[in-house]
């Protein structure tokens, strides 16, 4: 990155997005899922492409075609309400979870206001009394906008490192 981009951006706007990074995992890890919603804007778009093991070097490696899962806003506020009913027997006793969020880059985006952040996750949960401790690990894709005078999150790739997900399930939130 050249020093002229990253002039573009101020340390007031780049730690506004930081904290809007930490705040969302404070608000998973906390299970505040409806808080959480509000940090996403209306036209999300909010997928996790498949990984794909091949052969050869600088090979592109993310499926264009096949993903775990491709979401909407309102997707994510069906499950999310769903979680707080006692069908989400998944999350019966719920799980203890830490994102732990690093590496966190800002570039300028498309338009005033609108920035593409890369930054990696480490996703740790267990469940119940087993010593089981599961993880997801890898980087996240977003596109943050400044709607009115908050920051949300517009669009997010999850690129997991694995190509077996070895979870349990998928009802986390990355």
């Amino acid at each position: 990155m050249s020093n002229e981009v990253k002039s573009q951006i101020s340390l007031e706007t780049k730690d506004e997005i930081t904290n809007l990074l930490y705040q969302e995992a404070y608000y998973l890890d906390n299970r505040m899922y409806k808080e959480w919603l509000e940090l996403l804007a209306d036209e999300l778009d909010y997928k996790m492409p498949l990984r794909e093991t091949v052969e050869g070097v600088n090979i592109d490696n993310i499926s264009t075609d096949s993903a775990f899962y491709e979401e909407t806003k309102a997707s994510l506020r069906t499950r999310v309400n769903r979680l707080y009913t006692k069908s989400a027997w998944v999350e019966n006793p719920a799980t203890r979870q830490r994102h732990f969020i690093s590496n966190v880059v800002i570039e300028p985006g498309d338009s005033v206001n609108e920035y593409c952040v890369r930054s990696y996750f480490l996703y740790k949960r267990s469940r119940g009394s087993t010593s089981d401790i599961e993880e997801m690990f890898g980087q996240r894709n977003d596109i943050v906008k400044k709607i009115g005078d908050e920051w949300k999150v517009a669009s997010r790739t999850i690129i997991p490192d694995q190509s077996v997900i070895t979870t349990m399930n998928m009802s986390m939130f990355l």
